[in-house]
């Protein structure tokens, strides 16, 4: 043998295993892709179409494992890792890895697991990233083990099929957002491949909005499977052989053109194509088909998500998608989320309102073209719209009115199926209350008196006047500005600068007192005093809560400037908002905005109970909101006394954090329902009474200790009970530990159908209520195993010294 071939056999002998599956395009066992690390190019199919590696979500330190195109300029995911349809993020440093027993495995830096595919048959021997889009895993047969086109998310690929009862594409929430959104697509057992909006606590499917007909009644004739083929063609497979195509007509030419259809996040089911030799066009995708053709009008369901959300009106685009906009006197529920619904900025009117119902009570705002038609639950037939206004005005469930060929139709919020329709030929009136109106945003200062305003514009005008508007003025007016106004800048008081740079309004006592009719109406009774409800005028009166500050250490009026200052200078949808607050003499008051459903023990602990999934999604805004506030605001702050008296519940039962960074004010040792430290029995993290440091981690302790409390509806000492089931954190844990958690919700049907959840939170829980500090996740960990995103492992006993703290 020639020697420089041999040398050349012998080199390429030496080479890695894993540079010799690059080359081959196979991706062997031990190869590996690490989250964040630039250096490592993602596993390409043979022509470089397609890459699979780690995708940065949108203003996130996580990644998750996807798909995409890779020649299009903009990035277009076509499959992602997921967790029963939520999105498998990692933080940087995180590992995928093929191994031989299990797969693919995505771990955490620390070694955790939190997501692998499995294998169904023998070990796994390479990956290979084909020119279709689809991984696969198979062993040394070459028998496929794994494929990601049997575990589809938003998209379908050519040669890409759906099982009749079988796999389900999933939305997105948002554009951006992978968890589960609010549409699906299936083909459903009886042979309907339909479109169906879902329930997202429960992935409860709604009625469908979009269906095949292909039905048939002894499934002889059924739908058996969706197929895009390798021509571009989307069809359902009849068990008899007959296709019956979901995109009609020609397609584009599939030799030349990428092509996909996708579920978008607004429900439009869409069939797209981008040339293949071309990366322009701005990277977009040409639409070839929209399913339904009219989103706006497709959806007639009566109950389940619209593409707009509650409350939210829905136009078609030139693409055929959803444009959601809010009606007059409504706003976004979530302003970074425009198909979420929106809310009214007006307190609906309560039957239980004890005041006059006619017709000059109220404003009646016409909205162009728009409708709900679905909303509709009364129908009066007057002669003109003004019977029609004041029957809406006489009936106190009427939040909306429209007046069409004759008829009154009578509607309520929330409002569903919104659109708006230039065919529409009725007239559509939003019902208010005359000088009604709700906080939103921040408030502004105080405008000047009209004494002090005309003080002011009579000096601008004789300067004006004398100076015969020559250039001079400017220079008189920019003098007078420097030494007049700039000097009485330099004595603007604590309170006012406090005041301007949070953004409050500063109040007078007598101003609050007034407010409050005299401290008459007590709204609660909290940590560090009372709360009493009152009304200020902001262009209107307007419902506020005033809290009169009565435990807070004295002469510490330079402390409660900075920690107002804090808090005015926080904004997130799931604290309670400060309006503003007085600092005057030795008063100290807090303006909040008003919550008309009170605190959350007034819901847990009483008779009036909230079901289950009213119980989640309030869980979910009390971690949120707490990750805003250890690690998303501007300065960092620990509550120090999370409870549910400190989780307030607005008209939505959306919950809201209240008392946050007012721990620093505390007096201690002022009442037997503070510790020695800070905080409430029962909620107190154990590393108070050690003498060890405070940190965030005391707050994930007592909302562990509050998330139980939610779980069960029950507190966490419980005298009235057994003692065995009197400690809560010790009952919980004995529960999980003997597979009983059923227990903890037996009277509660919702719950216990949902157990898996159920089994995920108590898991979190006890996490959360770790003795040992360092061995509670953080809030935004939280977040994430309560969401299902990071898989939650079995937690430790939390109280392995068996302390027990009285």
């Amino acid at each position: 043998m020639d020697s420089s071939l041999a040398c050349l056999l012998f080199s390429l002998f030496l080479l890695p295993r894993s540079l010799l599956a690059q080359n081959t395009n196979n991706i062997m066992v031990g190869s590996s892709l690490t989250a964040g690390d630039n250096k490592v190019r993602p596993w390409l199919s043979p022509s470089e179409d397609f890459a699979f590696g780690f995708h940065q979500l949108e203003k996130k330190d996580l990644y998750l494992p996807a798909i995409w195109y890779n020649k299009i300029s903009t990035k277009t995911i076509v499959w992602y890792a997921n967790i029963e349809y939520e999105p498998a993020v990692a933080p940087p440093r995180s590992k995928l890895e093929l191994t031989a027993d299990r797969g693919l495995v995505l771990t955490s830096p620390q070694g955790a697991e939190i997501w692998k595919s499995g294998i169904n048959l023998g070990e796994a021997a390479n990956g290979f990233m084909n020119d279709t889009g689809n991984f696969i895993l198979s062993n040394s047969r070459s028998e496929i083990l794994w494929e990601s086109f049997d575990y589809p998310t938003d998209t379908l690929l050519p040669g890409q099929t759906l099982e009749r009862g079988g796999q389900i594409l999933s939305s997105r929430l948002t554009e951006t957002n992978f968890s589960r959104g609010r549409f699906q697509f299936r083909l459903i057992p009886d042979g309907n491949a339909v479109l169906n909006s879902n329930n997202l606590p429960t992935g409860y499917a709604y009625a469908a909005y979009f269906f095949s007909n292909t039905v048939d009644s002894n499934l002889s004739n059924a739908g058996l499977r969706v197929v895009f083929n390798d021509s571009g063609y989307l069809y359902v497979l009849r068990a008899s052989g007959i296709r019956v195509l979901l995109t009609p007509g020609r397609v584009v030419s599939a030799a030349e053109n990428y092509q996909r259809v996708t579920l978008n996040f607004d429900g439009v089911f869409v069939q797209y194509s981008h040339p293949k030799n071309s990366t322009g066009n701005g990277g977009k995708w040409s639409v070839i088909r929209t399913m339904p053709d009219n989103i706006c009008t497709g959806i007639i369901g009566l109950e389940g998500n619209t593409p707009c959300g509650f409350n939210g009106v829905c136009r078609l685009s030139t693409d055929q998608r959803p444009i959601c906009s809010c009606p007059q006197r409504f706003s976004l529920l979530d302003p970074n989320d425009p198909h979420g619904g929106c809310r009214p900025d007006f307190y609906p009117q309560f039957c239980e309102e004890n005041v006059s119902n006619s017709l000059k009570d109220f404003d009646f705002f016409e909205l162009e073209n728009t409708d709900w038609p679905t909303s509709d639950y009364d129908r009066y037939t007057p002669s003109n719209v003004e019977e029609c206004q004041n029957a809406c005005s006489e009936d106190c469930f009427c939040n909306v009115v429209v007046f069409k060929e004759g008829n009154c139709w009578k509607k309520k919020l929330p409002l569903s199926n919104g659109r708006r329709d230039d065919d529409f030929n009725g007239k559509t009136f939003i019902k208010v209350r005359k000088g009604n109106y709700t906080i939103r945003g921040p408030p502004l200062l105080p405008s000047p008196t009209p004494s002090e305003k005309k003080n002011k514009d009579s000096l601008v005008l004789v300067v004006s006047v004398l100076l015969g508007g020559s250039v001079l003025v400017n220079f008189v007016l920019s003098f007078y500005h420097l030494f007049f106004y700039h000097k009485k800048s330099k004595r603007i008081p604590p309170v006012a600068e406090t005041a301007a740079e949070s953004n409050l309004r500063c109040f007078s006592y007598k101003e609050l007192f007034i407010a409050t009719n005299g401290f008459k109406e007590v709204a609660g009774r909290g940590s560090f005093g009372i709360v009493y409800k009152g009304e200020i005028e902001m262009a209107t009166k307007v419902p506020v809560a005033v809290k009169k500050l009565d435990r807070i250490v004295e002469e510490g009026e330079k402390e409660f400037r900075t920690e107002v200052k804090v808090i005015g200078q926080t904004h997130h949808k799931n604290l309670v908002q400060l309006v503003g607050f007085c600092d005057e003499g030795q008063h100290r008051l807090l303006v909040y905005e008003f919550m008309s459903n009170g605190t959350l023990a007034n819901f847990l602990f009483t008779k009036t109970k909230i079901n289950w999934n009213q119980r989640i999604q309030i869980a979910f805004g009390i971690a949120r909101g707490l990750v805003y506030l250890h690690e998303e605001c501007s300065t960092q702050i620990i509550h120090c006394d999370i409870k549910p008296q400190n989780i307030l519940l607005d008209d939505y039962y959306n919950a809201k954090i209240s008392d946050f960074g007012l721990a620093k004010l505390l007096v201690l040792d002022q009442s037997q329902t503070f510790t020695a430290i800070r905080g409430t029995k029962g909620y107190v993290a154990p590393e108070w009474f050690r003498n060890m440091a405070v940190t965030v981690k005391a707050d994930v302790y007592s909302f562990g200790v509050l998330l139980l409390e939610i779980i069960c509806g029950r507190k966490c000492v419980d005298t009235d009970v057994s003692a065995e089931r009197g400690l809560l954190i010790d009952w919980a844990y004995d529960c999980y530990r003997e597979g009983t958690i059923s227990a903890l919700v037996e009277d509660d049907d919702e719950a216990m159908n949902d157990m898996k959840k159920l089994e995920r939170f108590v898991m979190v829980a006890i996490w959360c209520i770790q003795e040992d500090p360092a061995l509670r996740p953080t809030m935004k960990m939280v977040v994430l195993m309560l969401e299902g995103i990071v898989q939650v492992t079995a937690p430790p006993c939390p109280c392995p010294f068996s302390t027990v703290f009285s």
